[in-house]
């Protein structure tokens, strides 16, 4: 894989000046070659702890869960809802010195991304569409909204692609935060067109997606308890192989920029790494119930992860995907 490919699949480096993505980037040569150089930096083997962050604490009297987290320029970015009606949700943003605040109020969001450009783009139950935020201005624009006419259930999770093409899933978590709805839980694809097709809508609340490095893997995860790895050949992925079973109630996933896959596993409360043949490296945990995970910090290497009222971190060798 080229240099080229690499960028292309990050967000823009306009945007990522002061972050740690633009550290990954700097790995770009090294992942085509093999064994990959120590560049890379070695992957966690074995078991680990990480711990929580003192300065994320509930904004909210009523339970919730922390989702979603993106690491954007200096910035960790994550979803912040509550199981009330509407399912409310705001986007809060942790700095590198520890502050906390909110980045965007009613953003009725679960799982975010950012494309090439640094625009966050987020998977929102409140209007059950895919969505685009303008971090300075807070507005909101619509990516996909409908499938053969009809609303979708509750859009959960994304992945994007160097072309611009997303992928999300779309279980029934939170379909009640809205009327309306798909007759599957599904997982579908948005073209840099903005065509939506449906890529599988077999599975039982599909959840985490990623995409391999190369782009050539989709990996979901979802009730069935596997990991699934569908092959994306020309414009749809085609049928999907089981990449990885015995999965705990997966949730969120990212990788490394070996392509490991860091995949959490909401009431196991921990977080697996397997490689892309699907053998697992090693176990990350922590004291509560965990949804997504993501590479951040200054130099890309501090691995993120979200869950029940908390956030956690953990230092690691290795940098990795910003969501």
């Amino acid at each position: 894989m080229t240099l080229s490919t690499i960028r292309s699949r990050l967000p823009s480096p306009r945007t990522l000046l002061a972050g740690a993505a633009l550290a990954f980037l700097g790995h770009g040569a090294a992942l085509a070659a093999t064994p990959l150089p120590t560049s890379c930096g070695k992957p966690p083997s074995g078991e680990l702890d990480a711990q929580r962050i003192a300065a994320v604490t509930p904004s909210r009297s009523e339970p919730g869960l922390y989702e979603g987290p993106v690491w954007i320029k200096d910035a960790l970015y994550f979803s912040d809802f509550s199981f009330s009606q509407g399912f409310p949700s705001r986007v809060r943003k942790l700095t590198l010195d520890g502050k906390v605040t909110t980045a965007i109020e009613d953003a009725g969001s679960n799982g975010l991304a950012v494309d090439r450009d640094g625009t966050l783009v987020a998977a929102t139950h409140k209007t059950k569409s895919l969505s685009r935020y303008d971090l300075g201005s807070r507005k909101r624009s619509d990516v996909a909204g409908r499938y053969q006419g009809n609303v979708f259930n509750s859009p959960n999770d994304i992945a994007i692609a160097h072309d611009g093409t997303i992928y999300f899933t779309d279980p029934d978590f939170q379909q009640a935060a809205a009327p309306g709805g798909q007759p599957v839980t599904g997982i579908y694809r948005v073209g840099v067109d903005g065509q939506v097709t449906l890529v599988d809508g077999s599975r039982r609340n599909p959840n985490g997606i990623a995409l391999s490095l190369d782009g050539a893997q989709l990996y979901v995860v979802a009730g069935d308890g596997a990991i699934r790895s569908y092959d994306v050949k020309g414009k749809m992925p085609q049928t999907g192989r089981e990449l990885v079973k015995g999965i705990e109630t997966g949730d969120g996933m990212t990788l490394d920029c070996h392509g490991n896959l860091y995949a959490t596993e909401h009431g196991a409360r921990r977080v697996r790494v397997f490689s892309p043949q699907g053998r697992e490296l090693a176990t990350i945990r922590v004291d509560a119930n965990v949804t997504n995970v993501a590479f951040g910090g200054k130099d890309g290497k501090t691995l993120y992860i979200t869950g029940a009222g908390a956030v956690w971190q953990t230092r690691l060798d290795v940098s990795g995907l910003p969501y």
